[in-house]
C-alpha cells in the first residue's frame, strides 16, 4: 500500500528524475519531478512537500555543491519545516555532511541502490509527519490557551421559572446526545451560557469548548479565524494558524451570531459541515474533524426561514434541536436572583460591603422591561454598587431611565434626530449616541455597532465605560 506523501526531486540529470520517479512511485502516492531549480520558489508557493530530494550540483563541471548549499537555504528560508534528502557522488560525502549542518535532513550518494533510497525517503515522511502533529498540536495549545485568556465569565444560568424550567428540560434531554442545537434568544437573555451549559452536560464536557462570535468577524477574516491557514497564504500570515473548527477537535464549538453571517459565506459553512473536513486558507489538503456545533442567534425564527436570508439547508443541519430563550421581560421572578447574584459579584470585585435590595428597587428593577436583557442588568446593578452611598441599594443607585416607544419603521427611525447636548463634552455626546442607537435597535448589538461604526467588541467597551 503506497503511503500518502508528496515527493518532489530535483536535479538536471533527466535519467536521475526518470529513475527516481519510477522507484518512488512504487512506495509513495506522489512523485513530481523539476530540472530546474530556479523554478522551485513558485513550486513551494504552490505545492505542499513531504520530502524533497535536492541535487547539490547542477550543470556541467559543477561539483562544489555550492548551487546545493543556495537552493538549501531557498527552501528553508521559504518553508523552515521542509524536510530536505541532498543528492550527492561518492566523492562529496564532505560537502553533504556540510549541507546536514545547514539544515538539510539527510543525504543519498550517486549511484544509490533502490533499498537504501526507499527507507532513507520513507523515514523522511515519517518525520514530516511528527513534526506535523507536533505544530499543529502547539498552534492548538496556542488556540486553547487564548480561548481560556478570552473567556471573560464563569456564570452559571440563573432561574427557577416556568419559562426556564422548559429551557432546563431541553438542555437535560439534548446535551448527552451530539445533535447539533440551535439557540434562539434577544440580546443579553444568556445564549452562551445556554451552549455552555449543554457542552457540561455532555459527553465531551472532558474536552475542550470554544467560542466564536461570527457577528465580529469580517468577510475576510471568516475563513481564517474558523478553517485555518498555512503561512503565507495571505499577506501577514506569518505562520501555520489551526482554525477554531480544528482546534475545537473533540470537543464543542459555539457559533454566536450566526444569523448575522452572509449567505456565500453560510454556503461556505455548510459545506465545512456536511463533509466534516476543513481545509485551511493556502492548502489543498483538507482536515477530517470531530465536532459539535451549537449556534445562537438574535434574530428571530420567521427571518431565518425566509431562503432569501438564510440558507435552509444550513438551518436545517443547524437545529436539529432548537432552544428559545425568554427575554428577562417574560421571567420576572428571575430578576431578583439573577441581581442579588451580581450585587454579590461586583461587592466582592470592588471590595465593599454586601450590600440588599430596598423595596422600591426591587420593584423599580422588576417593573422595567429590560430591553437589554441580563446584560442589562448585569450593567445596571455593577453601575449601582460602585455608585452606591449606603449598604442598601435603593430604585435611585439603578438611574433606570424611562424606556422610548419602540420604532415601529425604518422611516420613523430615519426621522429621528441626534440632538447634541447642551455641553459640548466628546464623552457626552459618545454616551449620547451609543444610548441613542441601542434604541433605535431594539439593543442589537450588531445593528447599532455598524450603525455606529464600531465593531461588536468595541461597543461592548464603549456600553462598559458609559454603564449603558
Amino acid at each position: 500500500m503506497k503511503q500518502d506523501a508528496h515527493i518532489l526531486i530535483v536535479d538536471d540529470d533527466e535519467d536521475i528524475l526518470v529513475a527516481g520517479k519510477l522507484l518512488l512511485k512504487r512506495k509513495f502516492e506522489k512523485v513530481s519531478i523539476c530540472n530546474r531549480p530556479e523554478q522551485l520558489p513558485n513550486l513551494l508557493t504552490d505545492n505542499e512537500y513531504d520530502v524533497i530530494l535536492l541535487d547539490m550540483n547542477f550543470g556541467p563541471g559543477e561539483s562544489s555543491g555550492e548551487q546545493g548549499f543556495y537552493w538549501l537555504q531557498q527552501i528553508l528560508t521559504r518553508k523552515p519545516e521542509a524536510i530536505v534528502i541532498m543528492i550527492t557522488a561518492h566523492g562529496g560525502i564532505d560537502v553533504a555532511v556540510e549541507a546536514i549542518k545547514q539544515g538539510a535532513t539527510d543525504f543519498i550518494a550517486k549511484p544509490w541502490h533502490n533499498e537504501k533510497v526507499i527507507a532513507t525517503v520513507t523515514t523522511a515522511c515519517e518525520l514530516k509527519r511528527t513534526r506535523n502533529e507536533a505544530q499543529q498540536l502547539k498552534a492548538t495549545n496556542q488556540a486553547l490557551v487564548q480561548a481560556v485568556q478570552d473567556s471573560s465569565t464563569n456564570d452559571s444560568i440563573i432561574g427557577n421559572s416556568a419559562a426556564m424550567q422548559e429551557v432546563y428540560s431541553i438542555i437535560s434531554k439534548a446535551a448527552p446526545t451530539d445533535a447539533n442545537v440551535l439557540i434562539l434568544g434577544e440580546n443579553g437573555t444568556g445564549k452562551e451560557l445556554v451552549a455552555k451549559e449543554i457542552h457540561k452536560q455532555s459527553k465531551r464536557s472532558e474536552q475542550v469548548f470554544l467560542s466564536v462570535d461570527l457577528g465580529a468577524l469580517t468577510e475576510t477574516l471568516f475563513e481564517s479565524e474558523l478553517f485555518g491557514h498555512t503561512k503565507g497564504a495571505f499577506t501577514g500570515a506569518q505562520q501555520d494558524r489551526v482554525g477554531k473548527i480544528k482546534a475545537a477537535d473533540g470537543g464543542t464549538l459555539f457559533l454566536d451570531e450566526i444569523g448575522n453571517l452572509p449567505l456565500h459565506l453560510q454556503a461556505k459553512l455548510l459545506t465545512v459541515l456536511a463533509q466534516r473536513e476543513v481545509t485551511p486558507v493556502g492548502s489543498n489538503k483538507a482536515i477530517p474533524f470531530n465536532v459539535r456545533i451549537v449556534a445562537a442567534t438574535n434574530i428571530d425564527k420567521s427571518v431565518l426561514s425566509d431562503e432569501l436570508k438564510f440558507r435552509q439547508d444550513l438551518l436545517f443541519r443547524l437545529n436539529t434541536v432548537e432552544v428559545q430563550l425568554p427575554p428577562l421581560s417574560a421571567r420576572t421572578e428571575d430578576i431578583q436572583p439573577i441581581a442579588q447574584y451580581y450585587i454579590s459579584l461586583y461587592c466582592k470585585k470592588y471590595q465593599k460591603n454586601e450590600m440588599a435590595l430596598s423595596p422600591g428597587a426591587l420593584a423599580a428593577i422588576i417593573d422595567y422591561q429590560w430591553p437589554g436583557n441580563i446584560r442589562a442588568l448585569r450593567h445596571a446593578v455593577e453601575r449601582a454598587v460602585i455608585l452606591a452611598q449606603s449598604d442598601t441599594l435603593t430604585e435611585y443607585d439603578f438611574q433606570l431611565a424611562p424606556l422610548q416607544p419602540k420604532v415601529n419603521s425604518s422611516a420613523d427611525a430615519n426621522r429621528q434626530d441626534f440632538t447634541l447636548p447642551k455641553q459640548l463634552n466628546l464623552d457626552d455626546i459618545e454616551k449620547q449616541a451609543i444610548s441613542q442607537a441601542l434604541k433605535k435597535h431594539g439593543y442589537n448589538i450588531s445593528h447599532s455597532a455598524k450603525e455606529l461604526g464600531l465593531t461588536r467588541a468595541a461597543l461592548y467597551r464603549r456600553m462598559e465605560k458609559h454603564g449603558l
